[in-house]
């Protein structure tokens, strides 16, 4: 059978003396969690946060530039048209190709190239370091 779970509960003193301890120097967070058994990951900072000077927490601060929303606005606005502009590129390319097959299933004649040919960038750039090696 499973052991019921066991909630410690601390007394204001004892949280304000360790909030204290901490405020001082005494001790750091995880010297006074391992010093008084405090299990809680989260208690002593929240202790601190209610208790304690909020000035020794870490604080995440953001700041940004007048412009910066605007610009983030933009830019999403700018992703969206780009995802829409792709979709309807992708809508394109599988109408052709449908239209191609049932073209090609018509009237028995292909219609599509050859696919696995070398595509101009790669014949120019062997072009190039064919040059190279030659100089």
């Amino acid at each position: 059978m499973r052991e019921p779970r066991i909630f410690l509960r601390y007394s204001l003193a004892f949280k304000q003396k360790v909030v204290s301890e901490i405020e001082n120097g005494k001790l750091t967070i995880s010297e006074a969690r391992s010093l008084y058994d405090i299990r809680g990951v989260r208690t002593i900072q929240e202790w601190m946060e209610k208790l304690g000077k909020t000035h020794l927490l870490n604080k995440v601060i953001h700041i940004e530039m007048t412009d910066e929303p605007n610009r983030i606005k933009e830019l999403e606005r700018q992703k969206k048209e780009l995802e829409s502009a792709l979709a309807q590129a992708h809508l394109k390319i599988i109408t052709l190709e449908s239209t191609v097959k049932v073209m090609e299933e018509k009237t028995g004649v292909k219609l599509k190239k050859k696919t696995n040919t070398k595509s101009s960038s790669t014949v120019s750039r062997i072009k190039d370091s064919k040059k190279k090696d030659s100089q």
